[in-house]
């Protein structure tokens, strides 16, 4: 399986509070997320990168096969935190050969659908792979290691769908109309809690 690169750096200023650490079906977002990512990862690195919140975040990656690490560039912008990331990864481990990157608030990602990212790049043999939602191509991401060195150019403002609009001729994608559906705001988070619930009560 490829390496995953989780983004977790971010200061949450449109919502007010760490959106890592809201909760959902009985779990932070973060260790959702980093539970997904471990279950894909199926012993590949996992690497979480932090930024705005590094202890504060830590105790929801206990007991999990994952390395925590911080960027002291975060407030650059995603690109900052995706070529920190892929340094460190590149650091502590050579033998990697393809690669996800993943966001934390997208709490319907599942390790199903990483697998099917890495499926449809063996199927399709396109170097990047993106879900697709809302009509726009995004996260969760699966970079092939030909296709990793246009990270490294990525400016440290822009995140990985500049990417994916630069360069459509390398991208195949990956249907995941639930990837709309991410928490930035009280709002939106308050429209998550909604839908569980209602979730439930229909089960």
């Amino acid at each position: 399986m490829p390496a995953i690169i989780l983004l977790a750096a971010g200061s949450s200023s449109r919502l007010g509070r760490p959106k890592q650490l809201l909760a959902y079906q009985g779990k932070t977002l973060l260790r959702r997320a980093a539970e997904t990512a471990v279950a894909a990862a199926a012993g590949a690195p996992v690497l979480v990168v932090t930024g705005a919140l590094h202890e504060e975040l830590l105790p929801e990656l206990a007991n999990l096969p994952v390395v925590a690490v911080h960027c002291a560039n975060w407030a650059q912008g995603m690109g900052a935190s995706i070529k920190y990331g892929l340094a460190v990864l590149e650091s502590i481990c050579a033998a990697w050969k393809s690669l996800l990157i993943l966001l934390c608030d997208q709490p319907y990602v599942t390790p199903a659908l990483l697998c099917q990212l890495e499926d449809t790049y063996a199927a399709s043999g396109q170097p990047i792979i993106a879900s697709e939602y809302g009509g726009v191509r995004g996260v969760p991401v699966f970079f092939s290691l030909e296709a990793v060195p246009l990270l490294r150019q990525l400016p440290s403002g822009a995140g990985a769908g500049q990417l994916l609009k630069q360069h459509p001729e390398l991208v195949a994608t990956v249907a995941f109309p639930e990837g709309a559906i991410d928490v930035d705001t009280e709002e939106q988070y308050a429209a998550l809690l909604t839908n569980a619930a209602q979730s439930e009560h229909l089960a």
